[in-house]
């Protein structure tokens, strides 16, 4: 059996990755569960095991008496001790073997089950730990078969489950399909670690760029923002470090060869690759290309822009269903309202008038609100008296009224 013992820890320290030594202790700790059964009244207990010979020896506290000892393991001649050790006195202890002589087939027993439990929770530990650290990663699994909506995924040391709300539209996982999924979260329960993927999340995108793009993942070219509605359409903004290096050109690649890769893994997604600019007005206008702009105002105060378009060019910018107006939006972080130019200056009409009919607001009122960003009723709620008393003109007296008007108004309407 000990032969047997450690050619078989040896295959599970190489097949499995767990220490032999790891594995050793939980089989010591095994065997004394095991010798207490047959040495009940042995005074602690204690498993030593040869690590290259695998043999087993079961040793016991025995107490040094001057006479002739009585059974092993509770007593111990003076004599027998000094044997062991030279320093022996009587009323010492001295640990002696007991290994019993039928120790065999229940230890073996104990210890196998004890090992696989230990081989199980070391096993857990180290996929957890894995897996883990590879949570906002790319990975690539096998699919395995469907339960209840979601689809299990075979990653190799471990299952993880893709549920139904991180699946893209219109995707099918048929059984045996190779799939790439991004790992979004891992968590230790008591049937083992459960890693949870998306095919849906933005992230998926991002590191099938980082991949597919040299320049990315050399930080040439980095990826500023990503929005996505996943399975439709994805918005991604580059910027290159490099004045030589072309950001777009190089994600969309020769005759458009490293985007259609990206395409093609994500079944048909449309990917706009937009270049970023720290300048608000001129992010927006390339996340809105092809559509042609008349003209675009941002209000830093409210942190939106309103895009000005002919009527030809409205429903390319706004896009199929509003998409590409929420997907800009949702790259740039800001409010994007996307109006024609007669439906612009009607808006505004109606703005205006909302304003002046607040009590104490005439033309030149209006003109300072307007001239700060306070260009709707509902920008001059969400300010602060403190705000308001900086404009020209303004004073503590004036900001506390107009912003009393201004909430009624909202309240009433």
């Amino acid at each position: 059996m000990n032969s047997e013992l450690m050619t078989t820890l040896e295959y599970i320290e190489r097949e499995k990755g767990i220490s032999k030594d790891t594995i050793l202790e939980a089989v010591e700790s095994s065997l004394v569960s095991a010798s207490r059964k047959t040495l009940p009244t042995a005074r602690n207990l204690s498993v030593r095991i040869d690590k290259n010979t695998g043999d087993i020896h079961v040793f016991a506290d025995a107490l040094v008496v001057s006479g002739p000892s009585s059974d092993l393991p509770d007593t111990i001649s003076l004599q027998e001790a000094i044997a062991i050790d030279g320093n022996a006195k009587v009323g010492d202890f001295v640990p002696v073997e007991v290994t019993p002589h039928d120790f065999g087939r229940i230890a073996a027993q104990t210890a196998k089950q004890v090992i696989i439990q230990r081989l199980r929770e070391a096993e857990k530990n180290l996929v957890f730990g894995e897996f883990k650290e590879r949570v906002g990663t790319l990975v690539t699994g096998v699919v395995r078969r469907h339960s209840y909506g979601a689809v299990i995924v075979d990653l190799g040391r471990t299952e993880a489950l893709l549920p139904a709300r991180e699946q893209c539209f219109g995707e099918k996982y048929p059984i045996g399909s190779r799939i790439s999924v991004y790992v979004m979260e891992v968590k230790d329960t008591a049937k083992g670690p459960e890693v949870i993927i998306s095919r849906t999340h933005p992230g998926l995108v991002e590191r099938l760029f980082e991949l597919e793009i040299p320049e990315i993942s050399d930080g040439i070219v980095q990826i500023k923002g990503i929005a996505r509605e996943a399975g439709h359409r994805t918005k991604i903004a580059v910027h290159s470090t490099d004045d030589n290096v072309d950001a777009v050109g190089a994600c969309v690649g020769l005759r458009g060869a490293r985007v259609k890769n990206i395409v093609r893994e994500l079944n048909g997604e449309k990917i706009d690759i937009i270049k970023w600019s720290d300048d608000i007005a001129t992010y927006v206008a390339n996340a809105l290309s092809p559509a042609k702009l008349k003209k675009v105002e941002v209000n830093q105060l409210e942190k939106s822009v309103t895009v000005i378009v002919s009527e030809d060019q409205l429903s390319l910018a706004i896009g199929k269903k509003g998409q590409n107006a929420r997907l800009t939006a949702k790259l740039v972080g800001w409010k994007v309202d996307i109006f024609s130019e007669e439906k612009v200056e009607e808006l505004r009409e109606i703005r205006r008038e909302k304003i002046l009919s607040l009590p104490g607001v005439g033309e030149k009122t209006l003109e300072i609100l307007q001239r700060a960003g306070y260009t709707t009723v509902d920008a001059i709620a969400a300010a602060s008296e403190e705000d308001l008393e900086k404009l020209p003109g303004f004073g503590k007296i004036t900001a506390e009224k107009l912003l009393k008007a201004a909430r009624e108004a909202l309240q009433g309407g």
